[in-house]
């Protein structure tokens, strides 16, 4: 049997043909003219010559399988402020990075953000003037083409966007607020906020739950999660009753996440270095703490923290914080199953067991890692983990054991200066 053209191929059946091979070939005829084909085999290709040049393409393409990414379209972006720039990075088959080119945006780039259907990221400086910069992400190079920039209302180190991605929440530490920017189709960032609300002293996160519907601050100078009710047609936030819930003095809420089955939140302190878990109300959008653990190695000897600022003209001289707890960020596993911790002074990752039912979280181990860790992530499928430091000239990629969370070094590689904040997305 002999064939005319390449529909004509796709359209009949042929013995011994996976729908791999069949889809490698697709990529192959694109660069070959089926007039070409026919030439090469006499004017006669047949079920035998094209079961032929699919067995090559097979065979070529398990080679390059083999040396070359396994994780098809996983990539890891990380700011770094100092440079105000963006590095790329491709992960490859065990997890290694591949380091690609850096992006320009603008000095004190820190906090990033991903659409929901990653498309888009965003990054805002925080140096004057205030800007978010949005990127477009190339499916197949992870490359970052510059779109679009706008002005934000303040200096925000936290930014995130809700569960459609039409609309960009920002937290200011310094400006003691948070706002709210309408996101245009083509993800460009409405100049002018929708809203801009005062709360707490240094907003530190701002993030909405699964659910998108309510929307949690944490305002580590005044101990206290202010909690919101969230329009998603309109795109304006609420006071929830009650508006805040307030923390023991002292503790610095900082960073928070929410369980995949939205039943529980788990909120950092950047002051004492633990983990509280809140029950998350479905219909009230409420918070009630359930239990809290440290997040310090067992024979740390640091101590509490107090809240950090710009040095003052005059005033009196910063206080020694040597021996300060700083923690900085958390994430849990996709599958929930165990969350991790950084703590900037002793430099350590701190592994958590979760207990999906309790939401309890148990002690397992601390890694020492990029030296004052402030920012890391997870990859999509949970194999991996990149953490960057901000007093490093590397970020480094680790494997985690699905069976123990423990982590194991892969490697590291260079970064920018002041590394400090890290996204990973992934279209495999």
């Amino acid at each position: 049997m002999s064939f005319q053209s390449w529909a004509e191929y796709e359209a009949k059946p042929v013995i011994g043909s996976a729908p791999i091979a069949r889809s490698l070939l697709a990529h192959a005829r694109r660069s070959m003219p089926f007039s070409a084909y026919r030439k090469g085999y006499g004017g006669k290709p047949t079920v035998k010559s094209i079961e032929k040049l699919t067995k090559a393409i097979i065979i070529v393409a398990a080679a390059l399988i083999g040396h070359g990414p396994a994780l098809a379209g996983t990539f890891v972006y990380v700011s770094n402020a100092e440079d105000g720039d963006i590095g790329v990075y491709s992960v490859q088959a065990d997890g290694s990075l591949k380091a690609g080119e850096r992006t320009k945006a603008a000095k004190v780039v820190m906090p990033m953000a991903v659409s929901p259907d990653k498309r888009f990221l965003y990054a805002a400086a925080r140096s004057k003037p205030y800007s978010v910069f949005v990127y477009s992400i190339d499916r197949n190079t992870g490359s970052l083409k510059p779109l679009s920039t706008s002005p934000l209302a303040e200096s925000f180190p936290y930014i995130s966007l809700d569960r459609t991605g039409r609309y960009l929440f920002g937290a200011s530490y310094s400006a003691n607020l948070i706002s709210v920017n309408a996101v245009k189709p083509d993800g460009s960032v409405v100049p002018e906020p929708l809203q801009v609300i005062p709360v707490g002293r240094n907003a530190h996160s701002i993030r909405i739950d699964s659910s998108n519907k309510f929307v949690f601050v944490p305002t580590l100078g005044s101990d206290e999660v202010f909690q919101f009710t969230f329009d998603a047609k309109k795109g304006r936030l609420a006071s929830n009753t009650p508006a805040v819930f307030l923390m023991k003095p002292g503790q610095g809420p900082r960073h928070f996440v929410t369980s995949n089955d939205n039943k529980f939140v788990y909120l950092l302190t950047e002051l004492t270095g633990t983990v509280t878990t809140f029950s998350l109300d479905s219909k009230t959008g409420l918070l009630t703490e359930v239990s809290s653990v440290s997040g310090l190695p067992p024979d740390s000897k640091l101590v509490p923290g107090a809240p950090r600022g710009p040095a003052v003209p005059g005033g009196p001289p910063p206080r020694n914080t040597d021996n300060d707890i700083w923690a900085a960020d958390l994430h849990l596993t996709p599958n929930g199953k165990y969350l991790y911790v950084t703590e900037r002074t002793g430099s350590t990752l701190t592994t958590f067991s979760v207990d999906g039912a309790s939401g309890k979280l148990t002690y397992l181990a601390s890694t020492i890692t990029e030296k004052q860790p402030r920012g890391f992530a997870i990859d999509p499928k949970g194999r991996f983990l990149v953490v960057s430091g901000e007093k490093s000239d590397t970020i480094s990629a680790y494997k985690i054991d699905d069976a123990s969370g423990g982590l194991t070094l892969i490697g590291k590689y260079p970064s920018g200066k002041d590394a400090n904040w890290v996204e990973i997305v992934s279209f495999d």
